[in-house]
């Protein structure tokens, strides 16, 4: 295992808080914090989606 896992990378390289990806998402916080680590874990269609989600937030916050 890495460390830091896909959801917090992507997170990141969004720059965005754990708070501001649920408000522009509608997930829970404390979803996202047990993501991040490992507690729980996402559909594969659900993991897909976010994570492309916050990719093309880093790609527009880099533009």
């Amino acid at each position: 295992m890495t460390d830091m896992n896909e959801f917090k990378s992507a997170r990141l390289a969004a720059g965005i808080t754990q708070q501001e990806m649920a408000d522009l998402m509608k997930i829970p916080k404390r979803t996202i914090g047990n993501w991040e680590n490992d507690v729980s874990h996402p559909p594969e269609y659900v993991k897909r989606f976010v994570l492309n989600e916050l990719e093309s937030i880093a790609k527009n916050r880099n533009e």
